[in-house]
């Protein structure tokens, strides 16, 4: 065993020596598992903040400029006075939706919940590297979400400049009245956001590389540790950058420096900045916001690839190859930001160099799908709501990276560029794949985190719903974007040219009000169920990690006496020679049985 595990062991006993308070225990907790529940229903609350605001000016877009009570219940008479949604609360909405999903609820709690359940288990290892910085990071994502939706309250508005927080928009607080205090309490919350991610990430990075247990080599991770530990590399190579721009807004916006403006005309009045350049923020901003992508969906692969694996009962299809493949994508993701910016007058040259590497990224991205449905292919499919989310993440994939392949053009991209078709290719590929992937990741390690099982009828229903309601709202605003209508504007009555396009509007809508309205058959189904679900037993899905050998009943360490060694890689799923159709990592090899990596 290594020095640092024999440590690990030695703090491991020592803290059997005094008993857990309901605060040590519950709030300001440094066990692993405990702080994955808290990233997971943290996430869940700014989720259900984030699905409703992109609700009502769903209603807004459908029915523009009509009154709606709800409206008034929500938002007060300030933002929507008589019921009817103000243009300025329209983009406000827009704005902290954006927000709330890319970072709060898919990077904080898809990563945040299922990196700290699971590495440390599937890994053999009694806890994170620090458990104390892994707590700071969890309050710290708790202090900014609490930061980012008290600027709902502010009386000249939450941030409302997109939630790509272009300047100067977002650089002159008296451009707007969302430039004001709100976009300021949004800096100051993504500041704190990402240093809670790269403490986590930090944390991720060592404990996987320093923390496995006896056995487990590299070539025998799962892949969802391959996916969240390169993620974590990711996260930490590109989220400073953002943190870079954010602290020059701020000094912009506060102490008169011009990293962003320059000649700015204010209401006929001559502003005194100059030198800076908008375009800078922007090439700081996609420097993270296309790893971002990737920060968000490697996880939700990761957790597809255990999941399809165990319950098609056969291993996962070419290993290696989707271990170089996450590699592959999380280099690659790092040099095609400028494919956002083909229209910000960037010179055609560079725009044809983008494009070579947004298109190359879409092989790497091929490797994945086609390895699932390899996997998925004669295996004997257990379709449990888990597997389905999955086999759902697999479908949103392809169709969402399809449509990336026109948008990675430049000469395509002019044409449909910051239409409803970019709307739609990213909400399929990035926000339902990733939703469908945290689902899957919920369904599936449920039983671990809480100790009883979800209901299964629930979750299909959940499922299908969802799955119809996802490409119902999703899947017309290709053509509508195809037919020039612009994202962000609260109506388009203005334009006689979209008329036509008005009753798909609504029919989105409805499938969106559905589509919502049915999370709440998954909530239900998930506070109930935390209680009063059946229980589980030891390994409910007969899965081969190392997590499903660590007893029901939480312990902090996750095993009793010694850490199991591991003999084997994870996906040994109906092996000749033995007599079930699954063989768990710490089950030693028998004589002249055949190693598996491929």
């Amino acid at each position: 065993m290594s020095a640092e595990a024999h440590n690990h062991e030695e703090s491991h006993d020592h803290e059997h020596h005094h008993k857990d308070t309901f605060i040590t225990k519950y709030i300001f907790s440094i066990d692993h598992k405990m702080i994955a529940k808290q990233y997971l229903i943290t996430g869940i609350i700014m989720g259900v903040i984030g699905v409703g605001m992109s609700i009502l000016f769903r209603m807004q877009l459908a029915w523009p400029e009509e009154s709606f009570k709800i409206f008034s219940f929500f938002l007060g008479e300030k933002m929507a006075p008589g019921g009817v949604m103000s243009n300025e609360t329209y983009l406000s909405l827009i704005t902290i939706h954006g927000t709330i999903m890319v970072f709060f609820v898919l990077t904080a709690a898809l990563s945040g919940t299922f990196s700290n359940l699971l590495i440390p288990l599937q890994i053999g290892a009694r806890d994170m590297a620090s458990g104390l910085l892994n707590m700071i990071s969890y309050w710290l994502f708790f202090l900014s979400s609490v930061v980012m939706v008290s600027s709902l309250f502010v009386e000249s508005g939450p941030a409302s400049a997109g939630w790509t927080i272009y300047p100067p928009l977002s650089a002159l607080p008296q451009a707007i009245s969302g430039s004001g205090t709100g976009m300021t309490l949004w800096l100051v919350s993504m500041a704190i956001f990402i240093a809670a991610s790269l403490l986590g990430s930090l944390n991720y990075i060592v404990t996987v590389i320093n923390l496995r247990t006896k056995g487990m080599s590299f070539t025998r991770l799962p892949l969802t540790i391959w996916a969240f530990f390169i993620t974590a590399v990711i996260g930490v190579i590109s989220f400073p950058v953002l943190l870079s721009a954010a602290l020059m807004l701020i000094m912009d916006r506060s102490f008169g420096t011009s990293f962003f403006l320059s000649d700015i005309y204010i209401a006929g009045e001559v502003l005194h900045y100059q030198g800076g350049s908008p375009v800078l923020f922007e090439h700081l901003f996609w420097f993270l916001g296309h790893p971002e992508v990737y920060i968000i969906l490697l996880p939700a692969l990761g957790i597809t690839s255990e999941v399809l694996a165990t319950n098609s009962r056969k291993p996962i299809f070419g290993y290696r190859a989707m271990i170089m493949s996450i590699i592959a994508i999380a280099f690659l993701s790092t040099i095609v930001w400028g494919h956002h910016m083909f229209i910000s007058g960037m010179n055609p040259f560079l725009g044809s160099v983008f494009t070579f590497t947004t298109l190359l990224i879409a092989i790497p991205s091929a490797v994945k799908a086609f390895n699932y449905i390899t996997t998925l292919w004669k295996g004997n499919l257990q379709l449990n709501p888990a597997m389905l989310f999955s086999i759902g993440l697999v479908s949103t994939f392809i169709t969402g990276g399809l449509t990336g392949i026109i948008l990675g053009d430049s000469t395509l991209d002019i044409n449909v560029h910051d239409t409803y078709f970019v709307v739609a290719h990213f909400h399929l590929v990035m926000g339902i794949s990733a939703l469908y992937g945290m689902f899957a990741g919920i369904y599936h390690w449920f039983p671990k985190m809480f100790g009883r099982m979800l209901n299964k009828n629930l979750g299909y229903i959940h499922f299908w719903v969802t799955a119809v309601c996802a490409y119902g709202v999703f899947f017309p605003m290709h053509f509508i974007g195809m037919a020039g209508l612009p994202r962000r504007y609260y109506t388009n009555t203005n334009f006689p040219l979209f008329d036509d396009l008005q009753n798909v509007n609504v029919i989105i809508t409805m499938f969106a009000l559905v589509g919502g309205a049915f999370q709440l058959v998954f909530l239900w189904n998930f506070f109930t169920s935390i209680f009063y679900g059946k229980k589980t037993v030891q390994n409910p899905w007969k899965s081969n990690t190392l997590e499903w050998t660590a007893p029901i009943k939480h312990i902090h360490g996750n095993w009793e006496g010694e850490i199991p060694h591991v003999h084997r890689w994870p996906y040994d799923y109906s092996k000749p020679g033995h007599d079930d159709d699954f063989v768990p990592q710490n089950v030693p090899m028998k004589e002249g049985e055949e190693q598996l990596h491929h």
